[in-house]
């Protein structure tokens, strides 16, 4: 957001503020959660990066929303069509800004709400948390209980962040090593041919 946006936005919600403590109204609080992953600790790195390759996919204009249509469209394809009042009531279960579309962290509040066991078994919602959950078309029976047994042992452990993010290190220092070996390789057999 450029410096002259955020500063406009800062002072509209002060005077938005200021507006309701002068008529006497109650003024609501408003934070914004910068990092998706503090904000949701109970989903792994891997399970969010999944989760916004799957809003990703069905966001198809690219704006960071998942409109009415763009929700239709990802519930035809998992096989779980719905009605457009049933749509509309969908986003508006988690709809926390009222707009009408579902930014990535209002689809995440899908997940943790359904972790959770507060969703309805027959709304929409619980169909779309459960059939985007697991593929498995993709990762078949055993890759589905392999999916479940790795959870499980995730969710037992107290520093999941930290040791995901250095296995990420790790293979980003792995991969920069093969290219250096391969690098040095070309290097030699090019001295072969000058």
């Amino acid at each position: 957001m450029p410096a002259d946006a955020e500063l406009n936005s800062v002072l509209i919600r002060r005077q938005e503020i200021n507006d309701a403590l002068d008529n006497g109204h109650e003024v609501k609080v408003s934070y914004r959660v910068v990092n998706i992953y503090t904000e949701f600790h109970e989903f792994s790195r891997k399970e969010i990066k999944q989760y916004e390759s799957t809003f990703k996919k069905f966001n198809t204009n690219k704006d960071g929303f998942l409109s009415l249509s763009e929700l239709k469209r990802m519930m035809e394809v998992l096989g779980a069509p719905q009605t457009h009042v049933g749509l509309k009531a969908m986003i508006k279960e988690v709809d926390e800004d009222d707009d009408g579309r579902l930014s990535f962290r209002e689809f995440l509040l899908v997940y943790r709400k359904a972790r959770a066991g507060e969703l309805d078994e027959n709304s929409g919602l619980a169909q779309l948390a459960k059939l985007t959950e697991v593929d498995v078309d993709k990762v078949g029976v055993n890759g589905a209980k392999e999916f479940f047994e790795a959870k499980i042992q995730e969710l037992s452990k107290m520093s999941k962040f930290e040791n995901e993010i250095r296995e990420e290190q790790e293979e980003k220092k792995r991969m920069e090593e093969e290219k250096a070996l391969r690098r040095q390789q070309f290097r030699e057999k090019a001295a072969i041919f000058k």
